[in-house]
Order: C-alpha cells, then sequence, then structure tokens
C-alpha cells in the first residue's frame, strides 16, 4: 500500500479561511479516490498560512478490475435492435455476445472486463479537478485564465509512493505549474528549497524549517508561552478561543513574547484597550488578580530574533501607543458634547432606504419600547423611553466611527458622564445584544425592552419591505434578530403577546403601504424556536402541533404548553393514545374520501347502540369539559391528564365496536364519534404534527 502526499504552496491564505480549505481539500480529494475505486486507510489535511497539505495513507497501487456488462434484446428481435445492440457495444458480431436465460426469455449479454489503470496514472487528473474546485468566500482570478484560488499559487509537491507525480496543474492562461518533489520552509527563517521522500520526511524537515505544519500543535504552543508569560507577571491571560484560533493561522512559527502597555493609556475604558488590542493587533490581554485589566499584552511573533524579540516587542509598542493615541483623542472629543445633543444627528444616517434614517429608526424604538415595557415587571417607562432615544447616538462619535466593534459600550461610558441614570446607561450598552447562541442575554428590565424594541422594529421593517432570509442568505441578520427576540422573552419568563406588538411596530411604520405581516413574521418565529430549541432536546414537530393550534404567540406560555405535551407522550397513556388518534385520522380520512362527505358533524346519542358508543361520547364530553377551563388557567398538565383518561373508552370503542356498520346512518355516526376524538385532541395539539 502506498502514500499520497500533496501540498499546496500560496500567498498567506486568510486565518479564517483555513480550516474550512483544509476541509475542503481533504473531501474533493477523497471523494475522487472513492469514485476511481481507489480505497484508503486515512487521511488527514493540515494547514499554515502559506500552505494547504494533505496525506492519504493505504492507497492501492493500481485501480481494481472491473467487469461491466449490458443488456441487449431478445434472441430473436428483429435485426434492426441486434444491430443497435452491436454498433453501439462494438461488436462485429452478434456471436460475441452472450446468451443469458432469463425469467423473461432469452437475452443477449455483453461483457468486458475492464483492468484497472495504475493509481499514478490516475492520480494527477483527480488532484488537478480537487484543486480547480477549491471552494473559497473570496478569491483572486489568474490574468487570462479563468482559474481562481485564494492568493497566488506557487508550486505544488505532489508524491505517490515516494515517486513525483507525472503533469502538473492547468492555471488557464497558457502556463502551468508542474508537481513537484521540493517544498521551502519559513519564509524569512529557512526560504530555501528542499526535497522530501514522504510525509514523515516532509514533516521533519518543514519543522527544520521552522514550520509546524499543524494548526492544532501551534495553538497549544501559543496557549502554553502566552500563560507562561502572564504567570511570570503575576497575571492571567484573558480566555479568548477566537483570537488563538485565528493567531495560530498567522504564523508558521509561532515566538511568543510580552509587552506593556504606556500608562497614560489606563485610565481609558477597558473596553477600547481591549478592542484595539484584540480586533486591531491581535493581542491577547491579561488580567490581574482582581480580574481588571493589566497592563501587558501577549503578541505572536512569526519571527526569531537575534535580541530575544526585543525590537520586536518594541515595535509593537510603539504601534500600540499610536493607536491608543488615537483612541484617547476621540475620548476626549466626544465627551465635550452630551449624547442627548447627538440624538438629531442620526437623521444624517440611512438605516435602510425605504426605511428611513437611524433618527426615524430611533422615534419608532422609543415609541416600541414603552409599549412592550407594559408586559415587562418593573420596567420603567420613562427609563425605557431614554434609553430608546439614546441607544444608537453613539453611532455619530468619533470613537465609534473609529472603533464600530463599540457601538452601545462607548454610549454607555457616554450616557454615564452625562449623568444619565445607569439603567438607562446599561440599557444602551445591552440593546443590541444578546448576539448569539453563547452571548450574555440582558435581564435588567429597561435593557430588555429596548433591545426587544430595536429587534421588532428592524424585523417588521424588513419584513414590510419584503427583505426576508432566503436560504443561506440573510444580509441584515435577521434571523440572529429573531433569535434575540426568543431568548429575551423565554430566558426573561416574559409574557409578551407577539402579534399586538407586531402589530404596533408596523402601525409605527407610517409611510409604508401594505397587509399586517404579523402571521409570516409569527411562522418565521415558530422555525427559529425550532432550532433555538433543537440543542436543548426539545422536539421540533411538538412546537409545531402547538403553533398550528393558531393564536398562540405568547412563547412562554407556548413551551410551557409544549413541555405539558412531551411530558403527555412519554407517557403509556399519551404513547397507546398518539396510536389511537392515528387509526381514527386513517380510518376517518379514507371513509371520507370513499364517500365524498366530511364526517365533522357531532354524533347523536340516540343512534348509539352499543354501550362502549355511549361510554366514549360521555369520555370525550368529560375530556373536553375538563380541559377547556383547564387550557384557559394555563394548566396544561391538568389539560393533558383530562386527555389521558380516554385511552380506555378508546380502546373499547375499538375493540367491540365495528365503526363500518351495513347499516348507514348508524356508520355515519359512528365515524362522527371517531372524528369527535380527533377534534377534542385538537384542543391541546395538532396530533397531526407530531412525529414518530
Amino acid at each position: 500500500m502506498a502514500e499520497l502526499l500533496l501540498e499546496l504552496l500560496s500567498e498567506e491564505i486568510p486565518a479564517r479561511m483555513q480550516a474550512r480549505a483544509a476541509a475542503d481539500l481533504k473531501r474533493l480529494v477523497t471523494d475522487g479516490l472513492k469514485a476511481a475505486g481507489l480505497a484508503f486507510d486515512d487521511a488527514r489535511a493540515y494547514v499554515t498560512p502559506r500552505r494547504l497539505a494533505l496525506v492519504v495513507d493505504g492507497l492501492p497501487e493500481r485501480q481494481p478490475d472491473v467487469t461491466e456488462e449490458k443488456k441487449g434484446p431478445k434472441v430473436g428481435a428483429p435485426d434492426q435492435a441486434v444491430q443497435g445492440f452491436m454498433k453501439a457495444n462494438g461488436l462485429s458480431d452478434i456471436s460475441e455476445a452472450e446468451i443469458r436465460e432469463t425469467p423473461k426469455g432469452d437475452f443477449y449479454f455483453v461483457v468486458r472486463r475492464i483492468a484497472g489503470r495504475p493509481a499514478a496514472e490516475v492520480l494527477p487528473d483527480l488532484l488537478a479537478e480537487a484543486i480547480r474546485a477549491c471552494p473559497w468566500p473570496k478569491s483572486m482570478r489568474w490574468v487570462g485564465g479563468g482559474f481562481r484560488w485564494v492568493r497566488p499559487l506557487h508550486a505544488i509537491l505532489a508524491l505517490f509512493d515516494g515517486r513525483t507525480l507525472e503533469g502538473g496543474f492547468d492555471l488557464g492562461d497558457g502556463t502551468s505549474i508542474g508537481f513537484g518533489a521540493a517544498t521551502r520552509g519559513h519564509r524569512f527563517l529557512a526560504p530555501k528549497v528542499f526535497k522530501v521522500k514522504d510525509f514523515a520526511d516532509y514533516e521533519v524537515k518543514l519543522r527544520a524549517a521552522k514550520v509546524i505544519l499543524d494548526p492544532a500543535e501551534r495553538k497549544a504552543i501559543i496557549a502554553e508561552q502566552a500563560a507562561k508569560l502572564a504567570r511570570a507577571e503575576g497575571l492571567k491571560l484573558k480566555d479568548d478561543p477566537g483570537l488563538l484560533d485565528e493567531v495560530a493561522g498567522l504564523v508558521e512559527w509561532p515566538v511568543v513574547l510580552m509587552g506593556a502597555i504606556d500608562a497614560a493609556f489606563m485610565d481609558l475604558p477597558p473596553e477600547v484597550l481591549t478592542t484595539t488590542m484584540r480586533t486591531h493587533q491581535k493581542y491577547f490581554p491579561t488580567l490581574g488578580k482582581k480580574g481588571a485589566l493589566a497592563d501587558r499584552f501577549v503578541l505572536v511573533a512569526n519571527m526569531e530574533s537575534a535580541d530575544g524579540g526585543a525590537a520586536i516587542v518594541a515595535g509593537n509598542e510603539r504601534v500600540l501607543r499610536a493607536r491608543l493615541a488615537d483612541a484617547r483623542f476621540f475620548w476626549d472629543q466626544d465627551r465635550k458634547r452630551s449624547l442627548a445633543s447627538r440624538a438629531p444627528d442620526l437623521a444624517q444616517i440611512v438605516f435602510h432606504a425605504k426605511l428611513g434614517s437611524l433618527d426615524a429608526k430611533a422615534d419608532r424604538m422609543q415609541a416600541l419600547a414603552v409599549e412592550i415595557a407594559g408586559h415587562i415587571p418593573d420596567a420603567d417607562p420613562d427609563r425605557v423611553r431614554s434609553a430608546a432615544r439614546l441607544a444608537k447616538a453613539d453611532l455619530t462619535t468619533g470613537m465609534v466611527v473609529e472603533f464600530p466593534e463599540l457601538q452601545g459600550v462607548m454610549g454607555r461610558y457616554y450616557a454615564l458622564a452625562d449623568g444619565e441614570h445607569a439603567e438607562v446607561a446599561e440599557a444602551i450598552a445591552d440593546h443590541y445584544a444578546p448576539q448569539g447562541p453563547g452571548a450574555r442575554c440582558p435581564e435588567a428590565p429597561v435593557s430588555v425592552a429596548v433591545a426587544l424594541a430595536d429587534k421588532i422594529d428592524t424585523l417588521v421593517g424588513f419584513w414590510a419591505i419584503g427583505e426576508t432570509p432566503t436560504g443561506s442568505k440573510d444580509p441584515y441578520a435577521l434571523r440572529r434578530a429573531v433569535l434575540g427576540v426568543i431568548r429575551l422573552i423565554v430566558e426573561n419568563q416574559l409574557r409578551v403577546p407577539l402579534t399586538q406588538v407586531i402589530e404596533a411596530a408596523r402601525g409605527l411604520y407610517r409611510d409604508l403601504d401594505g397587509p399586517s405581516v404579523a402571521a409570516p413574521l409569527l411562522d418565521f418565529f415558530a422555525d427559529r424556536l425550532k432550532v433555538a430549541l433543537k440543542d436543548k432536546g426539545v422536539r421540533h414537530d411538538l412546537i409545531s402541533a402547538v403553533f398550528a393550534l393558531g393564536g398562540e404567540d405568547d412563547l412562554v406560555r407556548l413551551l410551557n404548553r409544549v413541555k405539558a405535551l412531551e411530558d403527555f407522550l412519554g407517557s403509556d397513556d399519551g404513547e397507546h393514545l398518539l396510536v389511537a388518534y392515528r387509526r381514527v385520522a386513517n380510518i376517518v380520512r379514507i371513509e371520507e374520501k370513499k364517500d365524498g362527505v366530511r364526517f365533522d358533524g357531532a354524533a347523536e346519542a340516540e343512534r348509539f347502540v352499543q354501550e362502549q358508543e355511549t361510554a366514549l361520547a360521555g369520555a370525550l364530553g368529560a375530556a373536553a369539559e375538563t380541559a377547556e377551563p383547564a387550557l384557559a388557567g394555563e394548566d396544561f398538565t391538568k389539560a393533558m391528564g383530562a386527555m389521558a383518561r380516554l385511552r380506555r373508552p378508546v380502546d373499547d370503542f375499538f375493540d367491540h365496536v365495528t365503526v363500518n356498520a351495513e347499516d348507514t346512518d348508524l356508520r355515519t355516526n359512528r365515524l362522527r364519534l371517531l372524528n369527535g376524538i380527533g377534534a377534542t385532541l385538537g384542543r391541546v395539539a395538532d396530533f397531526s404534527r407530531i412525529e414518530g
């Protein structure tokens, strides 16, 4: 068995694209191998800033032989059919075909035995196709050709069983990159070309040439060395897995160093310092013993230096000092004006061409937030009104223009500096939250009201102009907004009537004509709710079963109902009743189709001839009588319990009563009684939506 080694050497691949690119290359090559009949034992992909590498172990040296059979016409078929079969299969005489006996008679068969090709002949085209098919979020095009790649491609190493594969890769502009057995090391520390024999040799020589191939190993080195440097200063590293992933994708030979923040900037808001370091410079902030931001940062260089990194640290400190000097200027300038005085400036910023300015959005948010506050205990309407009006004002500040990541955060600082109430300031900072499944969800009443108003106003506006998510496209992050609304309501156990709030939000868009968006938007909420609760083990079909009843827009009540339904179906009675419901539904559907009528009328008690009919009718009435007030009082467990008591009379009915009686009137009455089972169960959920 042989080994395949492939390396694509290029200019620097953006860190955010690397993991996906390695996975795509592995998938494309291994899929090609399977299609070519080349089985393998294992495939591993690696990526650094400058190279994608793939090693496949346990490949055969040639494809297996294949036998191909084609069935022809029946013996004795017209000559035209026989001649066509011979021509299609390259036969000079029909005697070259086999005659086989089948259950339908004797037929001609042609059998070909196709010898497998050497793997070394198959692989060049297979690899070239995989390289060409690699998908990139963004890519560059070769001049004069149609080939696209993320960055200029310099060399391709392709070894099979220790030998260089023949051929190369056509760039589409009249030039090509030939397959070779050589690669290069670190761009600066070991740029010389060297040859390799196999993956083991490749990995060892790369390390000697200052390249660590495995991104997981680079991450481990960075994390270990950074933590060690921080401990030496009595500090700890701020946990940031995303930044660690990104930095590991920026270096082939990580060298971890520590720098200092100029003391003159330590009185800036911590978020300003952290954003400058993390987002703009890719530094790791450090924390003191009490969790406060410390005046040290960790950087990861892609270089070794004779002075132990002193010049590198000094250069990075100088760059950070300049960035923080800009931040200091904006911080001082922004506080010369109150946040309230900036709110009118939002009229100059377009929210959306069809939805007006941010000033108009702030007005709508203000009115809607007060409406929502009425459904949130302890939400002070005056503070809600103030926070909603000021929530977007920091978008006009120099700091947020320079550091967009700080929108909301800077609004909080400026509001506090202006003497605004702490609840107002926190609501300004929190109104964008939550911004993801794992992000913190606001709990303060004022913050929740403003955050809901912001998201619902956005959703209603885009639904009103028809700019809704389609497929994988969601340019306005509306799915995230819906999930944010769901989390705000569910995690804070708020009894918010969404239909009423959506209608109120729609009424604030006075310049937009068109129908209500409540129904389609609530349908979207239902879909997102299934996604949001999937990881928590809540069944999507149960959510559908409750939503299908219509009129349910209280998410807390809906989930309580779903939980009660889940518990009911998990019981022995619930399980049997679900089976009975399906039997009932099938019988009624078949008979309605057969007769061309619906059996949705009430069964007539005077037509009952067996005690099981009477008992079932009585049980249905009793269940409905108990369930109605229980549902109205949101005692869903009691309502489900009423349904559970139907099990025995339903079982008895099926054990003793013939539904399709010869007497037409009796049959109709019994079918109506059966239909009543579905109608009664339908008071608690649409059982037709329940799976399994």
